[in-house]
């Protein structure tokens, strides 16, 4: 069946061809949204290989997490970034489960996942849910378990608020910003749990921020960030 299934996929290839999402390049059996090159080429922190790495530093004295890692780093002109811009306005849902896989496959290895109990998406305000049609940070968490084995709760933290963007605020704006901009339905359900929040980007910060916050407030957890990629220089 499987040879099958390749020879009628290579037929369809020929009037309906599928390319790379990042260079356009036409993709070969076994490549999914991206080619193997743009995969390498894609700029990788390895943070989760590292405790007190750039980015957890970001956080100390923000709000209290174990550890936090990015796949890649996120400024202009980057892979990456183009990759997230097409997967959130552009409907390719199927990037951010690709990449979550990706990620998720890489952090397996390690031992990063290794007392991780749930994944929990970043939410979007309801309004924002209904305009875009998804939360693509679902999907990067619906890759990640299905990489890792770990189970997604989607419905424990909730946007109550919505807000403007964070990176022309300066550090107490942003926490006026977000602050009671989400709050958490069932707290019981993750009451000594270790909960991996899982977003797009980070840019601020601040939104992992409230999350983290939140979470700490609701329940008696604990709380690892992570995301696709992070800025280059976080704004403090």
């Amino acid at each position: 069946m499987n040879f099958i299934r390749d020879i009628a996929d290579d037929f369809l290839s020929l009037f309906f061809p599928r390319l790379c999402l990042a260079c356009r390049q036409h993709l070969v059996r076994g490549e999914k949204v991206l080619c193997l090159e743009c995969v390498c080429s894609v700029a990788r922190t390895d943070f989760h290989l590292t405790r007190e790495n750039p980015l957890e530093q970001a956080f100390w004295g923000r709000c209290y997490i174990i550890k936090a890692a990015a796949y890649s780093v996120y400024n202009r002109g980057s892979r990456i970034r183009k990759l997230i811009h097409i997967m959130k306005y552009k409907g390719r849902k199927d990037i951010g489960e690709a990449l979550g896989s990706l990620y998720g496959s890489y952090l397996k290895e390690s031992d990063f996942m290794d007392d991780i109990d749930m994944l929990v998406p970043v939410p979007l305000h309801p309004v924002r849910l209904r305009e875009r049609g998804y939360n693509q940070s679902e999907y990067i968490a619906r890759g990640m378990s299905e990489a890792t084995g770990i189970p997604i709760a989607s419905d424990i933290l909730v946007r109550l608020l919505q807000s403007s963007t964070q990176t022309v605020h300066g550090r107490y704006e942003r926490w006026e910003n977000v602050e009671g901009l989400f709050g958490v339905t069932t707290p019981e359900k993750v009451s000594g749990k270790h909960l991996l929040l899982v977003d797009d980007g980070i840019t601020t910060g601040s939104t992992m921020e409230a999350c983290v916050n939140a979470l700490h407030a609701a329940a008696d957890v604990k709380v690892s960030v992570i995301a696709l990629a992070a800025a280059q220089k976080l704004s403090i």
